[in-house]
């Protein structure tokens, strides 16, 4: 019988996670099977002790269950229980586990493109949601000196820092005072959602300040290329999508599940050949 594995959500049925790991577990010969679920937030317990009942060896989180989901686990990650959510689920010996590998992904994929040490470097972080905890808290846990984010709420990004469990320096300000002196950072990670449909000609900040040779991450991937990331082009700027964060979060759970690398570059093309589309770092 399969191993099987899944991801939960509400809505699930736009995920491209089961095409991508279904793909890796025949390249690599192993007997597993992702599938889908459907689960409202009302279902979400009794979803979790089924799938511990019918046999699911691990599984992934998204929307909206990631924090809610983690009152309903045996262990939690450390770093995931700090970011405060949770995006998978493995079975282990003493019950479900749950990490976040959000973040880990984003900076595997940062690193594997920036190509320098990052622990030096000055690091603006556009945003201060979910996706913001999980990037700035794993760039803290590995020893990234210098981190200050921008939002349009100094409160949120502020609750943010002072929550960070990981030592790091922080100033937060206003995206229109990051856009002033945009050009002391090296890196600049945008986070909101700002660029996706319906805002695709919108960007969180102006760049004409950027530092030349400034590299810019927006962890959108569906468009490939937003606004900000064009206008950072069109000014000298290395740019990154989200499509590597999205591929390295899902080939970090799945080495958790079973304890093998899966093909990075195979998982890249499955997810860009879903998107239609053509990739920004070719």
């Amino acid at each position: 019988m399969k191993k099987l594995f899944g991801v939960i959500g509400d809505p699930i049925a736009h995920s491209m996670s089961p095409l991508m790991h279904n793909d890796a577990f025949g390249r690599l010969g192993i007997d597993g099977y992702y599938q889908p679920f459907h689960v409202k937030p009302d279902d979400l317990e009794a979803a979790v002790r089924g799938m511990k009942a019918i046999g699911v060896q691990g599984f992934n989180v998204t929307i909206p269950h990631k924090s809610a989901i983690i009152p309903l686990l045996d262990q939690v990650d450390p770093l995931a229980r700090a970011i405060g959510a949770v995006n998978t689920v493995v079975r282990e010996q003493n019950g479900w586990t749950g990490y976040n590998t959000d973040g880990m992904g984003f900076v595997r994929g940062l690193r594997e493109a920036y190509g320098e040490p990052l622990e030096d470097k000055r690091v603006l972080l556009i945003g201060a949601g979910g996706a913001a905890r999980a990037i700035y808290y794993t760039l803290a846990s590995e020893n990234v000196n210098q981190i200050d984010i921008a939002n349009r709420t100094l409160e949120k990004a502020s609750v943010l820092v002072d929550n960070c469990p990981y030592p790091v320096a922080s100033k937060v300000q206003t995206t229109d005072e990051a856009a002033k002196q945009l050009d002391v950072y090296d890196i600049v990670i945008q986070t909101t959602s700002i660029g996706m449909t319906p805002l695709i000609e919108e960007s969180p900040l102006s760049m004409a300040n950027m530092k030349p040779g400034a590299f810019v991450s927006d962890i959108i991937y569906n468009p490939l290329e937003t606004k900000i990331l064009k206008d950072a082009e069109e000014r000298g700027a290395r740019i990154q999508n989200g499509l590597k964060m999205f591929v390295y979060q899902g080939a970090l759970a799945f080495e958790k599940w079973t304890g093998q690398t899966p093909d990075i570059d195979s998982m890249e093309e499955i997810v860009r050949h879903q998107l239609g589309g053509s990739y920004v770092n070719n």
